[in-house]
C-alpha cells in the first residue's frame, strides 16, 4: 500500500501555469505506475496522465496533451504534474494515484490521495 499526499493546487487565471506534486510513502515507489486524475463539479472523475515506474513511458488524455507534463523523481518518492496554458475547463480536484501496471484504467489504481483543488478563472 502507498500513502499519497497531493499539494500545489490553487486559484489561477486562464493562461497561467501551475505545478502539482504528490509525495508517496513506502520504499517500493518505483514499482508503481503513477497517475493523475481529476474530477470537476458534477462530473465523473477522469484520467489526466500516467507515468511508468521507471519514468520512461507517459500517456496523456487528449484534453491535456501538449499542455501538461507528468514527471517523477523516484529518489524523492514524488510525482509532479506541470500544467501550462490552463483553461477554465481544467478546474477540478486533482488526484494522484498508484497502480501496479501502466495505463489509464481507473480501476487499475489501488491507492489514491485526497486530492488538491485547482481553480482556473476566465
Amino acid at each position: 500500500q502507498v500513502q499519497l499526499v497531493e499539494s500545489g493546487g490553487g486559484l489561477v487565471q486562464a493562461g497561467d501555469s501551475l505545478r502539482l506534486s504528490c509525495l508517496a510513502s513506502g520504499r517500493t515507489f518505483s514499482r508503481y505506475a503513477m497517475g493523475w486524475f481529476r474530477q470537476a463539479p458534477g462530473k465523473e472523475r477522469e484520467f489526466v496522465a500516467v507515468i511508468s515506474g521507471g519514468g520512461s513511458l507517459t500517456t496523456y488524455s487528449g484534453s491535456v496533451k501538449g499542455r501538461f507534463t507528468i514527471s517523477r523523481d523516484n529518489a524523492k518518492n514524488t510525482v509532479g504534474l506541470e500544467m501550462t496554458s490552463l483553461k477554465p475547463e481544467d478546474t477540478a480536484v486533482y488526484y494522484c494515484a498508484a497502480a501496479g501496471r501502466f495505463g489509464a484504467q481507473e480501476n487499475w489504481y489501488e491507492d489514491w490521495g485526497r486530492g488538491t483543488q485547482v481553480t482556473v478563472s476566465s
